[in-house]
């Protein structure tokens, strides 16, 4: 059954974590972009709040707040399109520079945090260009409410028409 005062709690309780995690400049040579939504975190020092532990050493990590259309394993040649111009375009906001980037909370399951099945065992991060959030890029993805991946319901559509 649907508790609405849960979800509040629950939409609360993220933003304070995110409001608690501080954003450190990150220089573009420290960061490379795998795809639409991620990106490899090459200098283990950078954006760890206290009390975050990470998954991985020098990990793969999962930018919250939007899902990108999937290049390696897309469902339609329309969805492997998008994912590159969406790879690109966080190509253009890393290169473009005055980066912050810090790692936030995984919004899995507490079960499934430091497995595969969360985020395929990527870490998760908030990466900001200019001062903005990546993931209010709209070029760049799909704004989803939670940055949960949601491998079939953005791009349905896109899906139909390919």
């Amino acid at each position: 059954m649907y508790k609405p005062r849960r979800c509040v709690f629950a939409l609360a309780a993220a933003c304070l974590a995110l409001s608690q995690a501080v954003a450190e400049p990150i220089d573009p040579r420290d960061s490379r972009v795998i795809d639409g939504d991620t990106i490899h975190i090459n200098n283990p020092s950078i954006g760890l709040p206290p009390g975050l532990e990470r998954i991985e050493p020098i990990p793969n990590v999962r930018l919250v707040g939007f899902d990108a259309p999937e290049t390696f394993h897309p469902e339609c040649e329309a969805e492997r399109v998008l994912g590159l111009k969406a790879t690109e375009r966080l190509r253009a906001l890393v290169r473009a520079g005055r980066l912050d980037f810090v790692y936030v909370r995984c919004s899995c399951p507490e079960s499934q945090i430091g497995t595969h099945w969360c985020n395929y065992g990527r870490d998760c991060g908030m990466l900001k260009a200019n001062g903005r959030d990546v993931a209010t890029d709209a070029s760049v993805a799909l704004r989803t409410s939670s940055g949960s991946r949601r491998r079939s319901s953005p791009f349905n559509s896109i899906r139909s028409k390919a």
